[in-house]
């Protein structure tokens, strides 16, 4: 008997340290974040090799003295994320310091890299993404779209309407679509046979089909978006970027491209798309 109320016991309280771990989650998050930010990532990357935290401290500031404040606050968020396993940290040679080193996971924290998660992350938790969240209980009881609770318009208008969030939405977008792309386009060769033109609704700013005309140059691309995005949109040889609403017209094509949900994706995308839909 009293084993069996130590177990139920020790049940529990693992399950109030699961509670603390879910309610302090969101740290892991705002650490991310910082490390993109401070272009860690980068800074040790520009190095070639594994560094310490002052080498760290002088690449992420604006001194080539760090202060000892400054130290102790980046020594932290690297102990998360060393712990996390988005950095590697091992002794120095002479056993002084430790080193900070890049893993698999770091090196899509990387700003210059061809594929990289650095703007969706910039993107995801910004506060005005981070804004609607708040709402989700919200949505649940009365209905209705938590972005548009939280900021008065649906998020296409309200992206139209602050230009520094629709840079921001765009190149979370936009470096996404790049990784899709390549995957796309590594295992979807023989795909666009036959195809002269292709559009690209919902397009963002271009890259997915501007990634189409790169693997199969006799394509002409077209990118069909709202003309707040394409206002922004970067040019791409053989890409056209045309602006309109698709319920209402879209571009003549052979084929039509366009990423829809897909039903097998993890829970945390389909309440992403709860928040802005």
């Amino acid at each position: 008997m009293e084993d069996k109320e130590l177990t139920e016991a020790e049940a529990k309280l693992q399950g109030q340290a699961e509670i603390w771990q879910y309610m302090f989650n969101f740290a892991d998050s705002m650490v991310l974040k910082s490390a993109v930010e401070l272009r860690i990532a980068d800074t040790i990357h520009s190095h070639g090799h594994p560094i310490t935290l002052s080498q760290i401290a002088s690449g992420v500031g604006s001194s080539s003295s760090p202060s000892p404040d400054m130290i102790t606050c980046l020594w932290r968020v690297m102990r998360l994320l060393v712990r996390k396993k988005i950095f590697t940290a091992s002794p120095s040679s002479d056993g002084e310091e430790t080193l900070y080193g890049l893993t698999q996971s770091s090196t899509w924290l990387l700003h210059d890299a061809e594929l990289t998660l650095a703007p969706m992350i910039l993107m995801e938790i910004d506060p005005r993404v981070l804004a609607p969240w708040q709402y989700l209980s919200s949505c649940v009881t009365d209905g209705g779209v938590a972005f548009k609770k939280a900021h008065g318009r649906e998020v296409w208008e309200y992206a139209s309407m602050d230009k520094d969030f629709n840079k921001i939405f765009n190149d979370g977008m936009e470096c996404t679509a790049r990784i899709t792309m390549a995957a796309i386009a590594s295992g979807y060769k023989d795909g666009f046979a036959g195809v002269g033109t292709v559009v690209d609704l919902g397009g963002g700013t271009g890259a997915a089909v501007a990634e189409i005309v790169k693997a199969h140059p006799r394509i002409k691309g077209i990118n069909f978006d709202l003309p707040h995005v394409i206002a922004t949109a970067p040019v791409y040889a053989g890409v056209s970027h045309v602006g309109g609403d698709m319920f209402q017209a879209i571009p003549n094509a052979d084929a039509v491209f366009m990423k829809v949900r897909w039903l097998k994706l993890p829970s945390f995308f389909f309440l992403f798309y709860f928040i802005f839909n």
